[in-house]
């Protein structure tokens, strides 16, 4: 669907007027009846030669609008200043969107969950210590300023009211979820105004008292997130906000995966009949996600269930209309038509991007490289601590860390457990491997002899937990070690932040040490007339991270549910391409390249907030 190109008049302060409006609790843009038919696409989650491509879908998918969050840590990861640059760039992204004749909605946070590392907030800054994120805690407000200093000008310089795409701006996310302090979202809210929002400025909540009760503003627009139950979510919202347009602002039609539970899937006739419920209860729409892409590289968050950490999956599919590889599947068609039959616009304004084939099926057979604890050794420079350092401590967001010491075992069987930690450490003496800890199981039995032995332990951040109260949690080992009920002291401890490790890196690391064991750095090569999609499996290795042209792809796990992880063309290139995989624990003799994705056995699964 194309929208006019409507610039509205300025207000009594001189103020450009919000395009967006409801003088009559229906929505008007530029002064005409609207409805906003939005979907969900992250900028950050699809490579940037490829936005153009998917923002034509959800085009001819029947959609006016497209929204986005900002990732906080994935601007500026590090302390100091933000990136906008390659697939930062949000302003390309916004303009690509203005090509395509959508609006666009931006949600800037500066939380934003989305099953994203730690909800989008640095590393660096929910590990100051004392640090209160998401509430009046002054110093969390310094941050956010200076964020907002460097991010929201240039969002508002994209506004309708200065010729560009953004028509609405969301004021935190799902606060309400969370937290009352009420004047930290307020804070918010003035803080997009203080810096040149003047576009309409919203909130999002679960559709109950509660979550209202925290999250919402006076004065400022309520929207309501959910995946079903519509009618009773509108007449909630009405009911305690008379003259407001009724408005989901996500619509859950599908869900996101966690490793070793079943992949989520929700049934088009169960999507297409809440959809149908939200239009015909005439409120406007955000399809979560429209099309869902993939978290690259160590990006996907955590949630949790009591102390068991659920680590998000490689892929965001999320049974989405659009695959993660531009797909259209049956949703896409029902939604659609469901869509269409609402505006009135004709089946065939919008044709539908062909989707180019993917690279033939193939086996790549593994070349075995540098062993797995003497390559991470060669790669890192130690560091000497009389306790074991967390991520935090090391000023490190994600990947590995090992930890070695020279404890002395005295002889029969020793306990050795792990307190604090987050999230997982294989552990090896003298070289061989003893055993897997995580959260749930802290401890674990080693054969002594009376003598000191090397005791190492990898341990991985599987992703920061992105909702709930834990959010901002450290990350490595965030108590001590003991041997029975000894501390054990003097460390080396040896930083692996995979994803900060350049094209070169990449290249020298299988042969950064000698070959030996059943884990390490492995290479597989293959040959490609010219770049196409492919999805990658990898049979009998057992869990690792894989690399594409020196590119952090992104984890798999033998546990599932993902099997393929995709890989978009942009990423290969015509003649000779490498895969360089770091498996931790066995390694297959074989990686292959597929011609479909495979995401795992599923289940159906409709989120409510009964």
């Amino acid at each position: 669907m194309s929208l006019p190109t409507t610039t509205a008049p300025a207000d009594a302060n001189g103020r450009p007027a919000p395009l967006l409006s409801y003088p009559h609790g229906t929505f008007l843009r530029g002064g005409q009846p609207h409805r906003v038919l939005a979907g969900s696409l992250h900028y950050f989650r699809v490579h940037p030669e490829q936005w153009a491509d998917r923002l034509e879908r959800l085009a001819a998918m029947g959609l006016n609008t497209v929204d986005t969050y900002v990732p906080w840590n994935f601007h500026q990861p590090r302390r100091g200043r933000p990136s906008f640059e390659g697939p930062r760039d949000i302003e390309r992204f916004v303009a690509l969107a203005r090509d395509t004749r959508l609006d666009v909605i931006v949600r800037p946070g500066p939380y934003i969950c989305a099953e994203w590392d730690n909800g989008g907030l640095p590393a660096w800054l929910t590990g100051t210590p004392g640090m209160r994120p998401r509430s009046s805690h002054r110093p969390f407000l310094d941050e956010v300023a200076r964020w907002f200093d460097a991010l929201i000008p240039r969002v508002a310089a994209l506004q309708a009211g200065r010729g560009g795409p953004v028509v609405a701006v969301q004021v935190e996310n799902e606060y309400g979820s969370y937290g009352d302090d009420r004047g930290y979202v307020a804070w918010v809210r003035d803080a997009l105004v203080e810096r040149g929002i003047t576009e309409l400025l919203y909130t999002a909540d679960g559709p109950t008292d509660l979550m209202l009760d925290g999250g919402s503003l006076p004065g400022t627009l309520t929207t309501a997130t959910f995946g079903s139950h519509a009618a009773r979510a509108a007449e909630l919202l009405r009911s305690r906000r008379a003259g407001e347009p009724f408005v989901c602002a996500e619509f859950w039609n599908g869900w996101f995966d966690h490793w070793g539970e079943k992949h989520h899937i929700r049934t088009v006739d169960s999507a297409e009949a809440t959809l149908a419920e939200i239009l015909d209860e005439g409120g406007s729409v955000s399809v979560y996600m429209a099309h869902g892409g993939t978290n690259f590289g160590l990006w996907a968050g955590a949630n949790h269930d009591g102390d068991r950490l659920q680590p998000t999956v490689t892929s965001y599919d999320s049974d989405a209309p659009v695959a993660e590889h531009g797909g259209l599947g049956p949703k896409f068609f029902a939604l659609r038509d469901r869509l269409l039959a609402v505006t009135g616009v004709a089946e065939a304004s919008r044709p539908l991007p062909a989707l180019a084939p993917p690279l033939t099926a193939r086996s790549l057979p593994v070349v075995r490289g540098a062993g797995l604890l003497d390559a991470l050794t060669a790669l890192s420079r130690p560091v000497a601590s009389p306790h074991p350092l967390s991520f935090e401590e090391l000023e490190q967001p994600s990947g590995l860390v090992l930890y070695r010491a020279r404890p002395r075992l005295p002889r029969g069987p020793q306990e050795i457990t792990v307190h604090g930690l987050h999230d997982r450490a294989q552990v090896f003496v003298d070289g061989a491997p003893a055993g897997v800890l995580d959260r749930e199981t802290g401890s674990l039995t080693v054969e002594g002899a009376g003598e000191p032995v090397l005791l190492e332990l990898l341990v991985e951040n599987q992703g920061r937990i992105n909702y709930g109260p834990l959010l901002g949690q450290g990350k490595g080992i965030l108590g001590g070690v003991r041997v029975e009920r000894r501390l054990v002291h003097n460390w080396s401890v040896h930083g692996l932040p995979l994803d900060e490790w350049t094209a070169a890196d990449v290249e020298r690391a299988p042969s950064a040490a000698p070959a030996c064991g059943d884990a390490g750095f492995a290479t597989a090569r293959f040959t490609a007339d010219a770049p196409a999609d492919t999805f990658l499996a990898f049979p009998g290795f057992g869990k690792g991270f894989v690399w594409v042209n020196g590119t952090l792809l992104g984890r798999y796990w033998e546990i599932g549910p993902q099997v393929t992880l995709y890989v978009p063309a942009p990423l290969l290139t015509a003649g000779e391409n490498t895969v360089t995989v770091l498996e931790l624990e066995r390694f297959g003799d074989r990686v292959e390249l597929r011609d479909r994705p495979e995401l795992g056995p599923a289940e159906e699964y409709v989120e409510t907030f009964d």
